[in-house]
């Protein structure tokens, strides 16, 4: 056994650099180094660290994530995994959502630079990209997406507004929905890895529980291919995500002995969950992914393409 592999969470203190380092604390396989936090704004000791590292994993705002790559430019050695939004449609990035199709995971294995998906994008692109593979879905299909997440998504100051009632900007609300322009930032990443023609209409919203997500694609059969049914949906999931263990299709059956669905079922996994709701043979179909914001939307699905990357 040689040297462990040296691991460095640039933006270890943020809400998704925490939950990684609490999934890399038990973790013997790896060497984890730690920037001391009076340091994480000294720009020399970051470069050090980023530097000295196997991995850097760039738990940061877009501009201060496109800062690190800028240090580690030309510079060969440090792999790099960036949960922020920046590198998600660059063509020169890997897109770290390892069940997007057959090869991707030995994408994300091989590549220097990955891109971690948005925790709303990895619910829909999840449950889009498989029905276009097979023909099922028109890429030009009007796609709307409807989301609640749990309100850790908006990270520490989000985080704040939630739990302090004294904080200025203090939201009473139970439920809310934004990105009321239709303007959201993961929409791009949304259409690109969901082999969209058409921009989706991405209606986010956040509700007052911690972690959990419940992403929707409601689909009319009459405008899919072929004689789409909630069967041929169902099957052509249920294959795409055949023989691995993080993303699961629920069987028919099961979908419609449930009465509700509760967003927060799967918080506190890095799993994802897939649905096929409605009526056999009244012509609609709501699919849902159920996940953990922080889980397979973030931390989790950073763990994973690490562990890719590092052949573990």
């Amino acid at each position: 056994m040689g040297m462990k592999p040296k691991i460095f969470i640039d933006g270890e203190h943020g809400t998704t650099g925490l939950q990684i380092r609490q999934r890399l604390a038990a973790r013997q396989d790896l060497d984890v180094l730690s920037i001391p936090e009076a340091e994480r704004r000294n720009r020399a000791a970051r470069e050090d660290f980023l530097k000295s590292a196997d991995i850097a994993i760039l738990c940061l705002p877009d501009d201060a994530a496109k800062e690190s790559v800028a240090i580690l430019d030309g510079q060969n050695s440090t792999r790099i995994i960036d949960t922020s939004t920046a590198h998600r449609v660059h063509p020169d990035w890997a897109y770290g959502f390892a069940e997007l199709d057959a090869a991707q995971a030995q994408r994300i294995a091989s590549a220097r630079l990955v891109a971690n998906p948005g925790c709303y994008p990895t619910g829909a692109i999840g449950l889009i990209r498989p029905l276009i593979a097979v023909g099922i879905l028109p890429p030009d299909y009007p796609v709307t997406v409807n989301a609640v997440s749990g309100y850790t998504g908006g990270g520490k100051q989000m985080i704040a507004q939630m739990e302090d009632p004294s904080n200025a900007d203090h939201i009473d609300a139970p439920h809310f929905l934004y990105g009321l322009t239709l303007q959201h930032k993961h929409v791009a990443e949304m259409q690109l890895h969901g082999l969209l023609d058409r921009r989706p209409i991405f209606s986010p919203s956040v509700g007052r529980f911690a972690q959990g997500m419940l992403v929707q694609v409601p689909l009319h059969l009459d405008d899919l291919n072929g004689l789409a049914s909630m069967e041929s949906i169902h099957e052509a999931l249920a294959d795409h995500y055949a023989g691995q263990s993080i993303v699961e299709v629920i069987s028919l059956e099961d979908a419609a002995s449930l009465a509700r669905l509760d967003p927060t079922e799967l918080a506190g996994t890095d799993r994802m969950k897939l649905f096929v709701f409605g009526t056999e043979g009244k012509g609609q179909v709501n699919l849902v992914a159920s996940l953990d914001n922080l889980g397979k939307g973030a931390s989790g699905a950073a763990v994973q393409n690490m562990d890719l990357m590092l052949g573990l």
